[in-house]
């Protein structure tokens, strides 16, 4: 058994720093890694055609507000996103801000004269974009999230720091996210595992689409949807550095 790659987040749970490290390795040994996988959500060949594959789906076209992960392998998301005139949500990374999220739309950009394909870069859209709070967001239709390795089943890991999870459960505390909201990734077929590797926890977030540059998988996950934000499993450190949790533990929680 290979020592996992050390990150941030390592050593909570020790059998998915294990797959991840397995992943980006795996994604680099292939030669279809873009840039330094480790640590990261890993960009891949195939990324353009996965988000293009994605934007020929239903659940794309009938979305006119969608949330969106701040990682490079989704960078054409983002764009043809606000190319198809969807309002964009995209979380500010490590959720530092009490408007934990920004908004982009086309129509905004262009009366500005800044080009799409800036604002579709993570750290020019949070020059360009709105930030914005949860009570100035509108309803989400489709929910875009990174991952480092999935399942069929619609099981899902990310870098393990538990970010898509909470913003996901502040959504939903919002009324943002529905039950029926579709969550869907893009990544390449080598981040596909089987469903033994990569146990779902009560508050872990399930896919409902699985985009590759090959296949697009429905996954009709069995993985029940988590109903808000367990209190109970944000980690001390979590209210330390995400400030907006401390202010929704403040409304949201129930008393002792």
């Amino acid at each position: 058994m290979s020592n996992p790659v050390k990150t941030s987040w390592s050593g909570y749970h020790p059998d998915k720093d294990e797959l991840r490290a397995e992943i980006w390795a795996l994604l680099q040994q292939q030669g279809v890694a873009v840039g330094e996988p480790c640590g990261h959500i890993p960009n891949f060949v195939g990324a353009q055609q996965a988000a293009e594959q994605l934007a020929a789906l239903p659940i794309w076209q009938d979305a006119f507000a969608i949330k969106c992960n701040p990682d490079s392998p989704q960078i054409p998301v983002r764009l043809r996103a606000l190319q198809d005139g969807k309002r964009l949500y995209m979380a500010v990374p490590r959720l530092t801000n009490t408007r934990c999220f920004v908004e982009l739309t086309r129509e905004d950009l262009q009366q500005r004269q800044i080009s799409l394909e800036d604002a579709a870069i993570a750290r020019k859209a949070l020059n360009y974009g709105r930030l914005v709070s949860f009570e100035e967001m509108q309803p989400i239709d489709l929910v875009m999230v990174g991952c480092v390795a999935v399942t069929r089943q619609g099981g899902r890991t990310g870098k393990g720091a538990g970010f898509a999870d909470l913003e996901l459960a502040m959504l939903q505390e919002f009324g943002l996210v529905q039950p029926h909201t579709p969550i869907v990734t893009t990544v390449h077929p080598l981040q596909m595992v089987e469903p033994e590797r990569l146990p779902m926890q009560a508050h872990d977030w399930a896919l409902n689409w699985i985009i590759t540059l090959e296949e697009v998988i429905e996954t009709h996950t069995a993985y029940p949807r988590p109903t808000g934000l367990d209190w109970d499993t944000i980690r001390s450190e979590q209210y330390t550095q995400i400030p907006i949790l401390r202010q929704l533990r403040e409304r949201f929680a129930p008393l002792e």
